[in-house]
Formats: C-alpha cells, sequence, structure tokens
C-alpha cells in the first residue's frame, strides 16, 4: 500500500497528525540552524581576551567580540562596553544580554513540546473514533459481521494511534536535546560572563594602587 492510502486509512484525524508532524520537522530543522549559530568557541575567544584586557587593550577586546558569532561575544562585549562600572553594573548589562539571548534560544520550544503532548493524545483519540466506528457497523448488521466489515474502524484505530505516537515521541527526544544544549549554553554564558569581570576586575585592581588598596580593605 502508497503512503498516501496508508494515511486515507487513518480518517479524519491523521490529517492534525500529518500536520503536526510536516511542523515538527520544520521547527527541528530551524532549530537546529538556530542554535548552531550561536555556538562559539569559547575557551579560544577568552585566552585573547584575558590577553588584551591584561594589556590595557579595551577595544581591541571590543572589537574581537564584535567580530565573533554567537551568543557569548554579544554577552562579553557588554560588559567590556561598561567595564568603566563596578561589578553589579557589569553584571547588570551582561545579564540582560544574556537574558535576551537565551529568549531568542528558547522561541518555538513550547510549540514543540506542545506537539509532544498532543499528537499521541491525538492518536488515541483515533483509536476511540475508529472503535465507535467498528461497532456502529457492528450494530448496524445486527452482529452478522466479519473482518472485513471492521476493517475500516480498525485501520483508523491502529493507524492514528501509531503516527501520533511516532510524531510524539520525535517531538519530544527533540525537545529534550534542543532544552539541554540550551541549557548548557545558558551555563556558558553565565560562567564566562563571571570570569570576564573577574579579569576586568584583576587588571583594574593591579594597575591602579587605590583600587587594589580598597580591594585588600
Amino acid at each position: 500500500m502508497s503512503l498516501l492510502k496508508i494515511i486515507t486509512q487513518g480518517g479524519w484525524l491523521m490529517i492534525p497528525i500529518v500536520l503536526f508532524s510536516i511542523i515538527t520537522v520544520v521547527l527541528i530543522v530551524n532549530k537546529y540552524i538556530d542554535l548552531s549559530r550561536f555556538k562559539t568557541k569559547t575557551s579560544h575567544i577568552m585566552y585573547e581576551l584575558r590577553a588584551l584586557i591584561a594589556s590595557g587593550k579595551m577595544d581591541d577586546a571590543i572589537n574581537l567580540c564584535k567580530g565573533s558569532t554567537g551568543a557569548i561575544p554579544l554577552v562579553l562585549k557588554e560588559g567590556l562596553l561598561h567595564s568603566h562600572l563596578d561589578k553589579d553594573g557589569m553584571e547588570s548589562y551582561m545579564e540582560a544580554v544574556g537574558t535576551e539571548q537565551i529568549y531568542i534560544m528558547e522561541k518555538n520550544m513550547s510549540t514543540l513540546a506542545t506537539i509532544a503532548g498532543v499528537a499521541p493524545l491525538t492518536g488515541f483519540l483515533g483509536t476511540v473514533t475508529g472503535m465507535i466506528s467498528a461497532f456502529m457497523e457492528i450494530e448496524r448488521l445486527g452482529g452478522n459481521v466479519n473482518a472485513n466489515v471492521l476493517a475500516g474502524g480498525i485501520w483508523e484505530a491502529l493507524m492514528t494511534t501509531a503516527s501520533g505516537l511516532a510524531v510524539g515521541i520525535v517531538a519530544y527526544l527533540f525537545y529534550n536535546y534542543f532544552t539541554a544544549k540550551i541549557h548548557h549554553m545558558a551555563f556558558e554564558i553565565e560562567s564566562n560572563s563571571k570570569e570576564l569581570v573577574d579579569t576586568i576586575l584583576e587588571t583594574k585592581r593591579t594597575n591602579n594602587p587605590q583600587e587594589r588598596l580598597r580591594y585588600e580593605n
């Protein structure tokens, strides 16, 4: 049997399930591309930033962040632009940008989670409607039925259930996969922001005796 024939055997509830599957594929591809754009080789950029900050080349450090791709350089650039502020001031600006980047990363994740829950339920609904159709046919024929008579309702029940579960499982797996990647990126943003602030403050204390004296007191 062709794929179209199998789908049509599932009844009208196969329409939303097919739509769910198309949306799931589009969301997965787009989210994978989006998260790839947010990735950064943090160890490399932090090594260069530490050297530039220690040398007092703040403008070069800012340009390095501007020329790098990903969410982390955007956050670090905000800290460098406000390096004249105290620790709380720098952290507040970086936190604002970091929160914005995380929000962008999480875009459409709720839709993927919704499909992961709704697709199997739609399949189970198809099971119920399929069995109702089968029993209605039994009643119509007064119990004089065979397997061919029940085939339509059984097809509908099995196809919608299997399709709904398949779509839901795929959506759920990728939702957890993307969630883990976003959490990891959020951790990297936080840890690298803290390291940048510590580096800037340490450089200030080293280059300014008054800053060092105030820190020691």
